[in-house]
């Protein structure tokens, strides 16, 4: 709960004596899509760092509008801000629009495979509403 000060002569200064209790919103996480991570093969250290995925970790996600191959480009990160990839450009046009909208998505690791020296992540992109 939030306390706010109301000042002034009206209704809710005469009713609550200058206070107000405004309860904090609900919030809640929407699952939205499962995909993989992209481009982990260009990730360096990506097989030292495989053992420590764990399944259902938070990731978050950053626009990266810049990238110079793809203006809708959407990174992922570990919570220690390592990269890992990107969400595969075939899904991220609706997600990156989201993002600019100044939505908060993050994704959480749904599986992991490790597949000689190419490291298989596989996600679920959440919406934080």
């Amino acid at each position: 709960m939030h306390e706010i000060e109301k000042t002034g002569n009206g209704l809710i200064s005469i009713l609550h004596g200058g206070k107000v209790t405004i309860p904090t919103p609900f919030e809640r996480e929407i699952l939205l899509f499962d995909t993989y991570i992209a481009g982990t093969s260009y990730v360096d250290g990506m097989e030292e760092l495989y053992p420590y995925i764990q399944i259902g970790e938070r990731l978050n996600f950053y626009r990266e509008p810049d990238n110079p191959y793809d203006a809708k480009a959407i990174v992922i990160k570990n919570l220690n801000d390592v990269k890992l990839g990107y969400i595969p450009k075939v899904d991220n046009i609706i997600f990156s629009r989201l993002m600019d909208a100044g939505k908060l998505l993050f994704g959480k690791v749904k599986e992991k495979e490790l597949n000689g020296s190419w490291v298989k992540i596989k996600i679920e992109i959440y919406l934080k509403d």
